[in-house]
């Protein structure tokens, strides 16, 4: 029986093109620029500080920071403080009308049917929890923030990490094996199996036959279970 939904967004309930394709390149044009005109900011200096603490270098210069931002960037680093800055250029985007949070029809439909539902939903994913709220909050569909009753990000833990899915547990005080938790990553969903969740594996745009001890979907309308 499931109590509550965990869900990821990309490859999950958003096209992983739109991350990586429009809000990556995005942020990394702009990254630059921003910080340098709002290095005074004290929510922009805390996240430099988080740079030099997370490098040990507590002596980098604002380009250096702006230089190891990029390369985290380009690596797909989940990195707190990159994806603090990374979630302020997003808003600019959004407000400006640049580009709309990308979420897929059926996960649409299900999320508000499941929240209709009375089933708690939340979300988990790597971007801070301030970019995901600006997503679901611009989509084609209307803002869709209220569907969810909460947000995890890497404050809690990397998405790898068993402890991590405890914590959450933990956090919404239901027994782990009554959390269903919605990813198309594979060492995701293992390291939430392991915590006792349930898990469903999303397989997106042409992915199949893939292995792991998960039942695997194409979309969220084959995704079936009994709830409280």
């Amino acid at each position: 029986m499931i109590r509550a939904i965990v869900t990821d967004i990309e490859g999950t309930t958003s096209s992983l093109s739109f991350v990586k394709d429009i809000l990556f390149p995005y942020a990394r044009a702009k990254i630059g620029p921003y910080l340098r005109a709002n290095r005074e900011n004290q929510a922009i200096q805390e996240q430099l500080d988080g740079v030099r603490s997370i490098t040990n270098k507590p002596n980098l210069s604002l380009e250096e920071i702006i230089s190891q931002l990029i390369q985290w960037i380009d690596e797909d680093q989940k990195i707190t403080p990159l994806k603090t800055i990374q979630g302020l250029l997003w808003e600019e985007g959004y407000q400006r009308g640049d580009y709309q949070g990308h979420i897929y029809p059926d996960a649409v439909t299900m999320l508000r049917k499941w929240y209709q539902d009375n089933i708690p939903l939340y979300v988990y994913s790597s971007g801070s929890v301030y970019a995901q709220k600006l997503l679901f909050a611009h989509t084609a569909y209307g803002d869709l923030t209220s569907l969810f009753q909460g947000y995890f990000d890497t404050k809690i833990g990397a998405k790898t990490e068993t402890e991590s899915y405890d914590k959450i547990a933990q956090t919404l005080n239901i027994p782990p094996g009554q959390i269903l938790f919605l990813s198309d990553r594979l060492e995701e969903l293992d390291a939430a199996k392991q915590a006792g969740f349930q898990t469903r594996w999303l397989v997106r745009e042409g992915l199949n036959e893939l292995e792991g001890s998960h039942e695997q979907v194409k979309d969220f309308s084959l995704i079936h279970f009994d709830f409280y």
